[in-house]
């Protein structure tokens, strides 16, 4: 069995659906399955500094590099190399596995996978909620009317992370076989003085809870509804330090700071720009309470990571694992409004106990949950069904 990965890109700055390919891959090779990647340079305004046209190991996964057109448009990344080198090398592989909707090169790997006969499956990372179809929705519509709905409607299964996702397809009127397989997290390394460390290196009051929001600084993840909710805390003298952990389109990142100066929250938030690596592990480690308003997340694969930590989580209906934080007692599940915010923040803040208690939850529905071994496990045996040509359940 071979696998190829289609993604339109595994920079960094891409996010979390560039985290998740590569360790599902890498998940899946350690199961024994012969799994790769095919991708562009593209890191968002940058490109990786990558060989090109060769097999390369990238973070201990073969890749497949192909130059992306510059600049690119978002998220669809066109690729004339990647087109001709799926059009030779596509028949080298048994199952398609592609990441993203509405982007040049899953779009072009399905087309070709059906044109040579090679069954594919669609990962489709949250873009048939209501809140991603609505964004650009003409566009969208227009893209789905031409190519999308046939890609989704020919594939041999539809990948969904959770049941809401699955559910999104459905609504979109997609009848195509789903498969509901979590994404997986890799267990911490422990840093034992991550607290008193984090705290030296920002020059943080030992006593000081630490409000952690790590993720892309863009609207959809509501960083704005955090700061004020915050604010409303620091009007009431509740003592906290804030800390965004991330990146963003300049322009947004400089409303955001502007919004946390008007607010005189400056002295008590520290924005980091984008961190990986150990310095990604200190502040999950060394922080007190995880936060993410967000309109709209399929997975959420920092929650988890954060949940991994041991970090209690307060995160929104638009986060689609929510019903398994609630009843695994991990975390606080609110509406995204100002004083569902506040007072879900204030309740941990005035608690280390609960905060204790719902950290120790996450990190036990981590365990049994969202462990990459399983969940490849669990993909390679759909891979088998769909070689064989056995009907999915």
């Amino acid at each position: 069995m071979k696998i190829l990965h289609v993604i339109p890109s595994i920079g960094s700055v891409r996010g979390g659906p560039s985290h998740a390919a590569l360790g599902m891959v890498k998940a899946l090779r350690q199961s024994g399955i012969d799994t790769e990647i095919a991708t562009t340079n593209d890191n968002g305004c940058d490109l990786l500094d990558v060989p090109l046209y060769q097999r390369t190991e990238y973070q201990g996964v073969p890749v497949w590099f192909l130059p992306r057109f510059s600049p690119p448009l978002k998220e669809f990344i066109f690729s004339a190399a990647l087109t001709r080198w799926l059009w030779q090398h596509i028949r080298d592989y048994d199952i398609i596995h592609t990441h993203y909707l509405f982007s040049y090169p899953s779009t072009c790997a399905g087309l070709i996978a059906r044109r040579q006969g090679i069954p594919y499956i669609v990962r489709t990372i949250g873009q048939l909620t209501p809140w991603a179809l609505a964004q650009s929705r003409l566009k969208k519509q227009i893209y789905t009317s031409l190519i999308e709905r046939h890609n989704l409607n020919r594939a041999a299964a539809i990948h969904c992370t959770s049941g809401g996702e699955a559910e999104d397809v459905r609504n979109f009127g997609i009848q195509t076989p789903t498969i509901t397989l979590p994404l997986g997290v890799n267990q911490p390394v422990n840093f034992p003085e991550a607290k008193q460390k984090l705290r030296h290196i920002h020059n943080i009051p030992a006593q000081t809870p630490i409000v952690l929001f790590i993720s892309r600084l863009h609207n959809k993840k509501r960083p704005d509804l955090l700061i004020q909710a915050l604010n409303k805390l620091a009007t009431q003298n509740c003592d906290f330090h804030l800390i965004f952990a991330g990146s963003g389109e300049s322009d947004y990142e400089n409303q955001l700071k502007n919004l946390v100066a008007s607010t005189g929250l400056t002295s008590r938030t520290t924005f980091t720009g984008f961190i990986t690596g150990t310095d990604k592990e200190l502040v999950l480690q060394g922080s007190d309470i995880f936060v993410l308003p967000s309109f709209s997340e399929n997975f959420g694969i920092v929650i988890a990571e954060a949940m991994a930590a041991g970090l209690p989580v307060i995160i929104t209906p638009g986060v689609q694992i929510a019903p398994e934080i609630a009843q695994a007692k991990a975390g606080l599940v609110v509406e995204g409004e100002l004083d569902a915010l506040s007072n879900a923040i204030a309740q941990l803040l005035a608690s280390p106990s609960l905060r204790n208690q719902l950290g120790e939850n996450g990190k036990q529905l981590v365990s049994s949950r969202y462990s990459w071994s399983a969940i490849a496990q669990n993909l390679a045996s759909v891979y088998d069904k769909i070689i064989a040509g056995k009907k999915l359940s």
